[in-house]
C-alpha cells in the first residue's frame, strides 16, 4: 500500500468540521467525511464500462480510503456520478479553453474524467489519458477560465498538499478555502461579539 494513504487517512482525521466556516466553500455538504471505500470489481466495472483506465493513485484513493466525499469545494464525486471530458480544440487565443462532456467511444483527443463537484459550470477533473494523465486540472466547461494544472503529480500528492493547507491554517483563496486553524480564532471573536451583545440587550 502507497504510505500516503496512511497518512491521508491520519491527517483527515484531524480535521474537524465546524458547521457555517466562512471561506470553507462546500465543507457544509462533504463535513470532512469520505464514503466507503469501493470494492475492487466495481471500479473495475465502471473502467470497463468507460473503456478507460483510472489512474493507479486515484483508483488506491477508492478502494482504501474512500468513493467520495471530503475533499476542496462540495466533495468528491461517487464514482457512478463521474463522466468523461475531453479538452475543446484551441480556440481564440484569448480565450481559455474549455471542456467538453465525452458521451461515448471512440474518444477523440485526450480524456479527463470530472471527478469533483465545484458548483456551476466549473469542472475539477483528472487525466486519464495523453501527456496530463494522473494530474488533477482545473477549468470550466464553457471556456471561462483554464484549463490549470495542479503541480502535485498526481492525485494523491494534490489531495494530501489540500489536507496539509487545511491542517497548517493557509488560506487558499484560488480553491475558495480557509483551514480550520486559520478560521477558529475569527470564529471565537465573533462568538464573543454576539455574547457581549446579548449580555447589553439584556440588561
Amino acid at each position: 500500500m502507497d504510505s500516503r494513504i496512511i497518512r491521508i487517512r491520519r491527517k483527515l482525521a484531524k480535521v474537524p468540521y465546524a458547521a457555517l466556516r466562512s471561506h470553507s466553500f462546500g465543507e457544509e455538504k462533504h463535513r470532512f467525511r469520505l464514503e466507503p471505500p469501493l470494492l475492487d470489481s466495481k471500479v473495475a466495472e465502471f473502467e470497463a464500462g468507460h473503456h478507460i483506465e483510472l489512474p493507479d493513485p486515484y483508483r488506491s484513493f477508492l478502494t482504501t480510503l474512500g468513493g467520495g466525499g471530503a475533499s476542496p469545494f462540495y466533495g468528491l464525486l461517487p464514482l457512478q456520478s463521474c463522466r468523461p471530458f475531453t479538452m475543446d480544440p484551441q480556440g481564440e487565443p484569448s480565450r481559455p479553453r474549455g471542456f467538453t462532456f465525452a458521451s461515448g467511444p471512440p474518444h477523440r483527443g485526450d480524456l479527463f474524467l470530472h471527478i469533483i463537484e465545484a458548483g456551476c459550470t466549473d469542472l475539477v477533473l483528472l487525466g486519464i489519458t495523453g501527456p496530463l494523465t494522473g494530474r488533477v486540472v482545473t477549468g470550466n466547461a464553457d471556456g471561462f477560465r483554464g484549463p490549470n494544472v495542479s503541480s502535485a503529480t498526481d492525485f494523491l500528492a494534490w489531495y494530501e498538499r489540500w489536507l496539509d493547507h487545511m491542517l497548517a491554517g493557509r488560506d487558499n483563496r484560488d480553491l475558495e478555502l480557509t483551514s480550520p486553524a486559520l478560521r477558529a480564532p475569527v470564529d471565537r471573536i465573533l462568538r464573543q461579539h454576539r455574547n457581549c451583545t446579548r449580555r447589553v440587550h439584556a440588561a
